[in-house]
């Protein structure tokens, strides 16, 4: 289950809040590792470290690093300060942290009652690289430029935070009021045990005007109906509802993925959005040219039993992408590989943001 091998710290090759990528000698030769300072202490050049090395054998694309469990001759000071709960239960990583939600927390009396999000927009999304060009759109877009966004990462994918570094470019470049990690994930700005209390804590502690929610990097699918991570945008969608907030639910849209089940508007939008979701949501629509347009348009319609359907034209969407303060991706395809999937979340963007005015 575990590929366990000791290596020696060659050199830093870069870092961002809550992350270093690091240059490791093992006996098959160097390879690319990352440590999470806050877990394990900063490693630096000459230290050996203890390696999880199974995500870069099996060679997954977002998780390809082999992982720095433990810098074993320099640990780390103990943690001080308050904070229970505990993520990432019962692995021999697991952390506490403070909770907004919980008794320790300054925030403990504004959540301990709440029960709304006074109607904030809340987007949705299946896959982490969604969350830059819903923010392309939404700023674009947006009647004010002040609007606060905070990011509700759920656990589907990774579970630190600090793994984001889309996320961590789009704090610093303002983009993003803050992260609040929820479930097994761990390390935003904010901490909540469930998708509701962290949206709860968006609008009331972080004084979010919009959420935007979507797994951390990563995506477990199995080309089955419901074998996938992204089941979770559904619930999230139910849990936006049933907290008096907006829920807009952003499709995945590929015309660079050729597989049947991805083309067009996923599989993973019609299942999570039209068999998990119960809250009623605005779905929006992009306004594609062509036969694959048509393809988009027809496909949403299986999702108008329940939701709003949202027509939402692209026009200056594709000039907003291209000024993307981090690179846009997915599934390993660029912009221009796969605009359709990138217009599609930045039109989600366009849609909440005229629920602002």
């Amino acid at each position: 289950m575990i590929r366990w091998r000791r290596g020696e710290v060659v050199r830093i090759r870069r870092e961002w809040p809550g992350a270093v990528e690091l240059d490791v000698a093992v006996p098959e030769g160097e390879c690319r590792a990352l440590a999470y300072p806050p877990l394990v202490g900063r490693p630096e050049p000459g230290d050996e470290v203890l390696l999880n090395t199974t995500a870069l054998a099996m060679g997954l694309g977002t998780g390809g690093y082999a992982m720095v469990v433990a810098v074993p001759n320099r640990l780390p000071q103990d943690p001080d300060g308050p904070g229970h709960l505990v993520k990432a239960r019962y692995t021999p990583l697991q952390a506490t942290v403070l909770g907004a939600d919980e008794q320790d927390s300054p925030h403990h009396e504004l959540l301990r009652e709440a029960d709304s999000l006074d109607g904030m927009p809340v987007i949705v999304a299946d896959l982490h690289s969604a969350l830059p060009p819903i923010l392309c759109g939404l700023y674009a877009s947006a009647p004010r430029p002040d609007v606060r966004v905070a990011y509700v990462m759920l656990d589907g994918g990774a579970l630190p935070a600090w793994f984001s570094m889309a996320a961590a470019r789009l704090r610093e470049a303002g983009w993003l009021k803050g992260v609040v990690t929820v479930g097994q994930s761990f390390g935003g700005d904010v901490e909540a045990v469930t998708v509701h209390t962290g949206l709860l804590a968006a609008r009331h502690v972080l004084e979010a005007d919009l959420a935007i929610v979507t797994q951390g990097p990563g995506n477990l699918g199995t080309g089955t109906r419901w074998g996938f991570s992204g089941v979770s945008a559904g619930e999230a969608v139910n849990a936006a509802g049933v907290l008096l907030g907006r829920p807009v639910a952003a499709l995945r849209v590929s015309e660079g993925d050729r597989r049947e089940r991805h083309y067009g508007v996923s599989h993973h939008s019609l299942t999570a959005y039209g068999r998990v979701a119960l809250s009623p949501a605005d779905v929006p629509v992009p306004e594609l040219p062509g036969e694959f347009g048509e393809r988009v348009r027809d496909q949403a319609e299986l999702l108008a039993v329940r939701h709003r359907l949202v027509p939402v034209p692209v026009d200056g969407l594709h000039e907003a992408l291209r000024a993307c303060p981090v690179r846009l991706s997915t599934m390993g395809r660029g912009l221009e590989e796969d605009l359709a999937y990138f217009l599609a979340s930045a039109a989600a963007g366009r849609l909440a943001a005229s629920l602002l005015e």
